[in-house]
């Protein structure tokens, strides 16, 4: 670790340490009602929205505003969605359209598994099947593109994700980008969940992208940026022994595509790196933030509530001060043999932030804001209700 990250560790722990009684004392607060509802997984986001898709298409100040002591906390984006397992069996097309409509979503990311899984394996999730290769395809991808043509679902918008690309060997990204341009023409407007350093999917022979591998990025980066598509990458920010490890990584891939839109998956977290204090993870991606104005961040997965919930304030503070800077997810990924309520579960979960976040946070993150004009789409969040009284 070099002296300027020994700095920055420094100054990060220094006021968690000042304030921890009085941050133990707010956090227990803030995680009573998350804590509270565990009781009853998923009963608000198991209530369907009466906001149509269509409804988002007016202009805020026509649209009815969203009162959040009677609708749901849970967002109407899910710009981190998985519609195929690593192997085996999908939830049928069908079958997911009436779990988003009995949720808030209306928006969804479809994204494929960039590594799928041996077909002859008969696995389904990659860490029961360790040893099996988890190799970087196009078949999720194609299997999307056909099912979204083939069922048709006026209530959801679905964005189409390009998920094949290899970033240790990306030189043949940009000629099976031309593939998907002649196969499903103007179809497919993100990229990922691309994986950079993902420490999870090393035991399937995944081979993390390295700063030689970066540069050779530029071709294909340069016809995203060209199409103004976003990217969703998918890089540990480090392990429970070295939290910031694998941060370099990161830093020196912003450094090189700057103007390219990149959204850091799930703020850097994973399974691996549980532990890590929460002040110095804020004031990492603080820092990224105000470098990086292309930069956005997933607070997909559970991963971030199982980890830091009960340091509560310290996360919304953070996404309060960065509202623009936002985007919600699941990370849902629909195999056929999970229970049908698991996704307004997991909806849930991945939620329950936005309760606890201001109105401003709430209208950019949970009503969709910051994803619209992201996108560039012509559809609109609703201005949020007023308060009346006590």
């Amino acid at each position: 670790m070099n002296a300027p990250r020994i700095t920055r560790v420094a100054q990060a722990l220094s006021p968690l340490f000042v304030a921890l009684p009085t941050l133990a004392l707010l956090s227990a607060c803030a995680a009573s009602a998350p804590e509270a509802e565990s009781a009853a997984p998923a009963e608000k986001a198991m209530v369907a929205s009466t906001r149509t898709l269509a409804s988002f298409k007016l202009p805020p100040e026509e649209q009815a505003c969203y009162d959040r002591e009677k609708e749901p906390y849970t967002s109407v984006v899910d710009a981190h969605f998985h519609p195929r397992p690593f192997g085996g069996a999908a939830i049928p097309p069908e079958e997911l359209f009436g779990l988003f409509d009995k949720t808030s979503v209306r928006f969804v990311n479809y994204f494929g598994i960039g590594q799928v899984l041996d077909l002859k394996s008969g696995c389904t999730y990659y860490l029961d099947c360790q040893g099996v290769p988890a190799s970087p395809s196009i078949k999720n991808d194609f299997v999307n593109g056909m099912e979204v043509v083939a069922y048709p679902h006026d209530n959801l918008h679905i964005t189409l994700s390009m998920t094949f690309m290899d970033l240790a060997h990306p030189e043949n990204i940009v000629q099976i980008i031309e593939l998907y341009d002649k196969e499903y023409p103007g179809m497919f407007s993100w990229s990922g969940e691309l994986n950079v350093m993902k420490q999870a999917l090393v035991g399937n022979l995944h081979e993390p992208a390295t700063f030689e591998s970066i540069d050779g990025w530029a071709p294909f980066m340069a016809v995203l940026r060209e199409r103004n598509i976003p990217v969703t990458l998918h890089s540990d920010l480090g392990k429970d022994e070295d939290p910031t490890k694998y941060l370099p990584l990161m830093e020196y891939l912003l450094d090189k595509y700057p103007d390219n839109k990149i959204v850091w998956a799930h703020m850097g977290l994973s399974k691996e790196l549980t532990t890590i204090p929460p002040n110095l993870h804020v004031s990492i991606m603080k820092d990224l933030l105000d470098k990086y104005p292309n930069l956005m961040l997933d607070i997909s997965w559970d991963v971030l509530y199982n980890a830091y919930h009960q340091w509560g304030p310290i996360f919304i503070d953070f996404f309060n001060a960065y509202p623009t800077r936002i985007l919600p997810g699941s990370d849902f990924v629909a195999a056929n043999t999970k229970a049908r309520d698991q996704y307004a579960k997991e909806l849930d979960v991945t939620g329950r932030a936005h309760k606890f976040m201001d109105d401003k946070a709430f209208r950019h993150i949970a009503l969709g804001e910051n994803y619209f004009r992201l996108m560039n789409l012509d559809y609109h969040a609703p201005q949020v209700c007023k308060k009346t009284g006590n």
